[in-house]
């Protein structure tokens, strides 16, 4: 049986609930990933920051010649306003066939992976999608 352990991603980066959106685009303009797991003032997981949510939080004019003022201003949105709050965790020995299920049954991408309330990694569709294509081990 195969665990969110053996396939999930240890390093997660992390923002916080009243940061920028602007932070947010940077980080994600510069890594691979697609999540980052929101955290609050006492460092509790209080959503996800999926690259879809910036994309649809920000204008689509940015950088273009069409570019306003308004436009630069989404970049000002807090991450809170944007993010989908409450997210579903998994523990690191839950199957990846259980994971799999709930995540579809949920409709989300990600999971943060916590044990004993600690956050030790992320997992996302495309983990499990690359375990079950040969991909990842």
């Amino acid at each position: 049986m195969v665990t969110i352990e053996q396939i999930m991603s240890p390093r997660v980066v992390t923002v916080e609930m009243d940061d920028r959106i602007s932070t947010a685009k940077e980080i994600f303009d510069n890594v691979p990933f697609h999540h980052l797991v929101v955290v609050d003032e006492n460092n509790t997981i209080s959503g996800i920051l999926a690259r879809t949510d910036l994309i649809n939080a920000i204008s689509p004019n940015l950088g273009t010649a069409a570019e306003l003022t308004r436009d630069i201003e989404t970049l000002n949105k807090r991450v809170h306003q944007v993010m989908a709050h409450g997210p579903i965790t998994v523990n690191p020995s839950l199957d990846i066939q259980s994971a799999s299920q709930l995540m579809l049954t949920k409709g989300i991408t990600c999971f943060p992976v916590l044990q004993d309330d600690e956050l030790v990694g992320i997992v996302s569709w495309r983990d499990l999608l690359g375990h079950y294509c040969g991909l990842k081990e």
